[in-house]
């Protein structure tokens, strides 16, 4: 019996994990931005706007695993080891930080929402933060929310 597209499986989990995959063969740190709710495990102290912006990169996690349903690994806040873990479909978007290219995806409030109507757009994320080279902080706190622009 064939699967109508209403029923597939989402191609999200599969999209992050080769722009992950991207980035760490270019040696491009790879982001997600996520959209934080209650399903979602972070240090809520760096959440800001219900939203926040994760270095995914092997030198800031430990035991990072990219699943079909969560995204989670150990890291660094302000020193403080963490267990961080962000359902896929909080994933609002991946991105290399050094160009500011990936992907954006839509985020529901419905867990069950994995339409993947208009998600695979390339975008160019510019973010009018600084860049830190702390690697053992996974994000470093922003002030300003990143922009994307999409790249036709």
């Amino acid at each position: 019996m064939a699967m109508n597209a209403l029923e597939s499986p989402s191609t999200r989990p599969y999209l992050i994990r080769a722009m992950y995959e991207w980035c760490t063969d270019h040696s491009f740190t790879p982001y997600v931005a996520v959209k934080v709710d209650a399903s979602v495990q972070v240090p809520r102290e760096f959440v800001q706007g219900g939203e926040i912006v994760l270095n995914i990169s092997f030198d800031a996690t430990s035991s990072l695993q990219l699943g079909n349903e969560f995204i989670e690994f150990k890291a660094r806040f302000g020193g403080k080891p963490r267990d961080i873990m962000v359902p896929i479909h909080r994933v609002m978007a991946i991105y290399a930080r050094e160009n500011g290219q990936g992907m954006s995806f839509p985020v529901s409030d419905s867990p069950m929402s994995n339409t993947v109507v208009g998600m695979d757009k390339l975008l160019k994320v510019s973010d009018t933060s600084e860049a830190s080279d702390d690697s053992e902080k996974p994000v470093p706190p922003t002030p300003t929310r990143p922009t994307l622009t999409r790249i036709k």
